[in-house]
């Protein structure tokens, strides 16, 4: 069997151009990030499924709970999700206690999320396992390899949404 650095071609750069939409598909890559993504949601699923919730609850519950008083319009922003999903996801949140809706103290008619100690508890819990996936998968690479990899995530985002993103991975001053 061969060793993943054996096994993946060395990254070179490439020059983007017109011909690159009408190349053959890079079936490789789409199927590994298929399967990386099915492996990296699977932990968490089980532990969601114990609680009834689902993956949409697992990214409200996450976002929530890494910034406090976030807005429905943020999250609504942030998921790209309709407002009728959203709704019944944090209905089911705010039910069962993992969640809870404040007044705002400038406008009272906003309403702002906080997870609840509940709900901190469980966001961490599946942090915790899927950071235990990539660091198992960052152990045997270059020490520059999480902030390749952050690069290359970050690039496959849309590029009129990338600052966005950046901003709320990294925070403000790091963009």
């Amino acid at each position: 069997m061969r060793t993943v650095p054996d096994a993946i071609p060395a990254f070179k750069r490439q020059s983007l151009d017109k011909d690159i939409l009408i190349e053959t598909p890079a079936y490789d890559l789409i199927e590994l990030f298929f399967f990386a993504y099915r492996d990296f949601v699977s932990d968490p699923d089980r532990i969601l499924d114990e609680y009834g919730f689902g993956r949409a609850h697992h990214r409200v519950l996450h976002f929530v709970s890494r910034q406090p008083g976030l807005t429905i319009a943020e999250l609504l922003d942030i998921l790209r999700i309709t407002k009728q999903s959203l709704n019944r996801v944090l209905k089911e949140l705010i039910e069962k206690d993992f969640i809870e809706s404040r007044m705002g103290t400038a406008d009272r008619r906003q309403r702002l999320l906080h997870a609840t100690p509940q709900g901190r508890d469980l966001a961490l819990k599946l942090a915790k396992l899927q950071t235990r996936r990539i660091m198992r998968a960052l152990a045997d690479a270059e020490p520059e390899a999480k902030e390749a990899i952050s690069r290359y995530l970050l690039c496959l985002i849309d590029s009129d949404d990338r600052t966005h993103v950046q901003q709320l991975v990294f925070g403000p001053d790091k963009t």
